[in-house]
């Protein structure tokens, strides 16, 4: 047996060999009946995880994809009064959204908290009390800080601003924490595959709600290769607007069929109980957390390097005398912190090996 290096970074994680299988069976014909079938078949299990009677959607992109296309069916143009957008950004993803809408000629601004904080509802109804904001734009689980956002509370404030809608990023945290699309009140939800999901990256999967569908109705420039009411006819025939990934789709239905096996609330508890291992690990090795308590990640641990050691230097011990990979920091973040994942297929036996292993590493 061939020994390769398992990823424990928050994305992409490690790929089951039976989804692998999955991903590697014989293509069938993406405009046929086996095609339709398959996403007939899918589609249910997917709107549960939504939480959502809407329509799920596949697109064979990254999320950003899915991020960009939001924002071109959802806010207007400059020339548009009352057209803005709100962006709020505690990271270095949540960040990017701003200078990606400002590129697509969006009225942008900012609602910026430092990195390792969370967004407050109180700050999101300040700002929508201006008046100036038709779209807000939120990352549920910034990944690059492991910084959780109080989702229910920013979603109760929105729900005072009904025409204002709200796209949801939760690349990070779908699937392994209870997310309910309509019951929130969010009007675009989207996800990747790379991360809980525990699937091969490169698709993406999103729902819509009536009130965006109507909004996307209304924009001229929304393009085709992502436009949301080209995904809604073509799903009412069980296909995509363009070639889908096939073998995501195949490992996505054998991905769902083992999260419905497992049950819903034992894979939310299996993620709260790994990632609370890793959470006493940081606090009985002697760091210290770079997200603030109690809006911390319940996928990621993002661990701030307080005992001032060589970060790289133990991801490199990590990978050539165990075999496991972890992220030395994202971005700006790169030597200050390094972050541990416990999403997708990971069990409280695999995440104490990977504890051991940096422990080992560590002495």
């Amino acid at each position: 047996m061939i020994l390769h290096d398992k990823l424990f970074t928050p994305g992409p994680v490690e790929v089951s060999p039976k989804t692998l299988a999955a991903f590697s069976r014989p293509m069938i014909g993406h405009r046929g009946e086996a095609f339709k079938n398959l996403y007939r078949e899918i589609h249910p299990k997917l709107q549960t995880l939504f939480g959502t009677k809407q329509p799920v959607f596949l697109s064979t992109s990254s999320a950003w994809g899915v991020m960009e296309a939001s924002i071109r069916n959802l806010v207007g143009s400059d020339r548009q009064s009352g057209s803005g957008l709100l962006c709020c950004m505690c990271g270095a993803f949540s960040d990017k959204w701003l200078d990606v809408a400002r590129r697509c000629g969006k009225n942008a601004e900012p609602l910026q908290v430092d990195w390792g904080k969370h967004i407050g509802h109180k700050d999101v109804d300040l700002a929508l009390a201006s008046g100036k904001f038709d779209t807000v734009t939120l990352i549920h689980n910034e990944t690059s800080t492991g910084v959780m956002n109080p989702l229910p509370e920013i979603c109760c404030t929105l729900a005072k601003y009904p025409d204002v809608s709200l796209i949801v990023d939760t690349v990070s945290s779908f699937s392994a924490v209870k997310i309910d699309m309509d019951a929130l009140g969010i009007d675009v939800m989207l996800t990747g595959t790379q991360k809980a999901l525990a699937l091969p990256p490169g698709f993406s999967l999103f729902s819509v709600s009536e009130k965006a569908f109507a909004r996307a109705g209304k924009q001229k420039d929304r393009g085709y290769y992502f436009d949301f009411l080209e995904f809604k006819k073509q799903q009412t025939e069980w296909m995509t607007p363009s070639t889908p990934s096939i073998g995501h789709i195949f490992a996505l239905q054998s991905k769902l069929e083992e999260i419905f096996e497992e049950g819903l609330e034992a894979r939310f508890s299996r993620h709260a109980k790994t990632n609370a291992l890793v959470h006493d690990w940081v606090r009985r090795i002697g760091f210290d957390f770079f997200a603030e308590e109690g809006f911390r990640s319940k996928t990621l641990t993002c661990v701030k390097n307080n005992r001032g050691i060589d970060v790289l230097k133990l991801a490199k011990h990590l990978r050539q005398k165990h075999h496991l990979v972890i992220d030395a920091g994202y971005g700006k973040l790169k030597g200050q912190t390094f972050r541990l994942s416990n999403m997708g297929d990971e069990t409280e036996e695999t995440v104490s090996q990977l504890l051991r292993a940096v422990d080992n590493c560590l002495s």
